[in-house]
Parts: structure tokens; sequence; C-alpha cells
């Protein structure tokens, strides 16, 4: 593509980006500005990277630095910018990639369901996924005898199960975005092994008898958990995506944009796995706490998740 052509094809984005910068906050369409925010930030790399004439480059330059000053406003720092970030800009950067969560929510949810109506009809599948003896722990982890529900190793106290239930959390996500660099394909891969896993073991400590006490457990703090895995997950889709068809971009460049456009979802999805633990810690795992409180309390958090992702906060 000559320098010419570029031009004439992106005059009316261009065109259409600079009205919005010349307008009030009140009339400005947030999702709208940030799509070609972005789209200008790809073609001013591409423009430099190609040595296009310097009335171009000086044209996007000016686009994007005056975007950047209204999305990264000097007024907005400390706890008023964590709270923009986490409650109006992740929820809109998931949306904005609801393409990729809707595959990685299908490629994490068929293998669950396969598997746990699977392992339910046939408990002995459960030994090609774990071996006898872990599948004999989560007899004892999920037993209605059990002091304290669904922990894998002796704690003295919440707040180290607290820990550990951080740590593993965020391994597994971080295994669901990085990997995706490789094609998308690790991401698929660990979306769909972990749910493989999580619906062998539902549907063979179902089996048992053991669903009284396994799926209030799990009930409880996977509407956090569950969501931040499957949007990593659909995160290193996005990365994957960038790295196998880059378009115009080099490759290289096109990842860092795709990282970038992502990182929202990254940290979004970690507070939200920190708020799992907290809630599988101290309240999924007492035994004292009636099944139907923690369906009751699991509904209500589901009912938020959702409320969460699916309501458009107004353009300010």
């Amino acid at each position: 593509m000559t320098p010419l052509e570029f031009e004439e094809s992106n005059q009316a984005s261009w065109s259409e980006f600079e009205i919005l910068l010349s307008k009030t906050d009140q009339g400005l369409d947030a999702e709208r500005f940030l799509r070609l925010y972005r789209t200008c930030c790809e073609q001013l790399a591409m423009a430099q990277a190609r040595g296009f004439p310097a009335h171009v480059i000086e044209r996007l330059s000016v686009m994007t630095a005056l975007g950047h000053q209204i999305i990264y406003r000097q007024s907005d720092f400390g706890l008023l910018r964590l709270r923009k970030v986490l409650l109006e800009e992740f929820p809109q950067s998931v949306r904005m990639h609801r393409r990729y969560v809707l595959i990685a929510a299908a490629i994490f949810l068929v293998p669950t369901v396969a598997l746990g109506f699977a392992t339910y009809v046939h408990p002995d599948l459960i030994l090609s996924v774990v071996d006898a003896q872990t599948a004999e722990a989560f007899q004892h982890m999920y037993a209605p005898t059990a002091e304290a529900i669904g922990r894998t190793r002796n704690a003295d106290s919440n707040w180290q199960m607290f820990g550990f239930y951080i740590m593993n959390n965020i391994g597994i996500a971080f295994q669901c975005y990085v990997t995706g660099i490789l094609f998308g394909l690790g991401s698929l891969f660990f979306l769909a092994y972990n749910g493989a896993f999580g619906g062998a073991v539902g549907g063979y400590v179902a089996s048992l008898g053991y669903g009284g006490t396994f799926f209030p457990f799990i009930a409880t703090h996977s509407a956090f958990e569950l969501t931040a895995i499957v949007l990593c997950g659909a995160a290193g889709l996005r990365l994957g995506h960038a790295v196998l068809l880059p378009g115009r971009l080099p490759r290289l460049l096109s990842m860092q944009t795709a990282a970038r456009d992502t990182s929202l979802i990254v940290f979004g999805s970690a507070v939200m796995l920190v708020i799992a633990a907290t809630i599988e810690a101290f309240w999924s795992s007492a035994a004292w706490v009636s099944a139907a409180a923690k369906y009751a309390f699991a509904a209500g958090c589901w009912l938020l998740v959702g409320l969460f992702f699916l309501r458009r906060s107004r353009a300010r």
C-alpha cells in the first residue's frame, strides 16, 4: 500500500476521530472513541515503520496524543483511577472482546459438561484424568463428614488456604493467558484441560453421592473464579490471533498491541481471582454453613457478575 492509498483509505475514520476529539464529554461515544483510538495507534506505528510522509505521521501523532489525554486524564489517579479501571474500563474491554470471550467459554464449558456426565455414568473414567491416589483424596475432601470442605493440603488457618487458593487460581489463569502467544493453541489447551478436569471431578464426586457437599462448595466462588479463568483464556486467544494473523502490522508489534488491549482484562481477572480465593477460604470451605445458604449466596454472586459485565455505564 502506497502512502497515498493509506491516507485515502483511512481518511473517513480519521475525520470521524477528529470530530470525536473536539466533542465535550457528554457527547462522546466511549466505545467508538476507544476503537478509533486503538486503530490510530496501530496506523501510527505502521506509518512510522514504513517511513510514510511526515504530514501523515504528524496527523496521526496529534490524534493519538489528544486521545491519550482524554482517556488517561491527569486528574484520574490513586483510588479514583483504580475505581474507574475496575468498574468502567474493565467490563467495557470485556464487551469489546466478546467474540473471544464466547469462544473461550465454549472451549471451557463443553469438556466440563461432557466429562462431568461421562464420569457420573462411568466413575472409573476419573482414572483417565487423575491417578487412584488423587481420586481417593477427592472422596475425603468432599465427604459430608469432612471438617473443612475442598482443602487440598493441610493448613493451620484459613489465611494459609487463602494464600494457597490465590497462587493456584492465578497460576491457572496465567497459563490460559500467556500460552496464547503460541498462536492461541496454549490457551485452547488449558481452557479445555481445566474444563475437563473440573467436569471429571464433579461427575466422579457426584457419582459417590457427595454432590450435596461438592456443588454447594464450588457454587459459592465459581462465579468469580471460573469467569476470570475464561476471561484470561479469551485474552490469550486475542494474543494468539494477533500472532497468527498480524494483518498489516509486523508480528511483534501486532502482539504488543494485543497485549496492551487485553491488559485491562488480565488485571480485572486477577482482582476477581482474589475475591474468589477469599470466598473459597472463608465461606465455601466452612462445613457449618448450610447448603441452602451457599446456593443463595452463589445465586447472588452469579447475578452480580452478569450485571457487572452486561451493564453499560454512561459515557462521561
